[in-house]
């Protein structure tokens, strides 16, 4: 298999999400394309999505959020970081530690790439941390509640580390499992997307803090 991260620069180029342009990240054009290519790497069917690829709504809101807020706290997770971009908001926003939680491998090469291209420090880790507790005073999530088994596992987690006092920010626009009740909601945007990975141009998506 080629290094993941020779993989990344051959088949994405910088770009700046639309609703976070101070930030860089090698994202893809296509998703099919590179979704074949991964396949081939692997030399599997069935693989993941690489959502690594893309700066999906829920990320890029709550990425705007932070860093028009701050995040001045010394330990922060980012959980299913993807692209990093949430975790790099959070480097630029004051965090002391961010942590950066995927468990694809090219999502953690892409994450590594993408930080240290805006020259931030962002630790990695392809656990899965969910069921975990090492302190994080802030836990972040993007766009995660597609899938209810994993919004089932993450939400029960999530409200968990809510009532021990962590700070819990998710930015979603609006997926089928997001929870409906336990949540403040703290910002709106207008985010700009494809019609290849959304059903419209225009994604109206909202940051918001779990466990109130």
């Amino acid at each position: 298999m080629t290094d993941p991260q020779e993989f990344i620069q051959s088949n994405t180029a910088p770009q700046h999400p639309p609703l976070v342009p101070e930030i860089r990240l090698h994202l893809a054009n296509e998703i099919v394309p590179l979704w074949r290519k991964t396949e081939e790497e692997l030399a599997a069917e069935g693989v993941p999505p690489p959502y690594w690829a893309f700066a999906w709504a829920g990320g890029q809101a709550l990425a705007r959020y932070i860093l028009d807020h701050g995040l001045n706290l010394p330990s922060v997770l980012d959980f299913g970081s993807g692209s990093g971009l949430v975790a790099i908001a959070a480097a630029k926003a004051g965090a002391g530690h961010v942590l950066a939680a995927d468990i694809d491998p090219f999502a953690a090469a892409a994450i590594a790439f993408n930080a240290a291209e805006n020259g931030v420090a962002v630790s990695v880790t392809q656990d899965d941390v969910i069921g975990e507790d090492h302190g994080w005073q802030a836990i972040l999530i993007g766009d995660m509640c597609y899938e209810r088994p994993l919004a089932e596992r993450l939400l029960a987690w999530l409200t968990a580390r809510a009532k021990a006092g962590a700070l819990v920010l998710m930015g979603d626009p609006g997926r089928t499992y997001f929870p409906k009740t336990g949540v403040e909601k703290l910002a709106t945007y207008n985010v700009p997307t494809t019609r290849e990975l959304e059903d419209r141009e225009m994604r109206e998506t909202s940051v918001y803090r779990l466990g109130v």
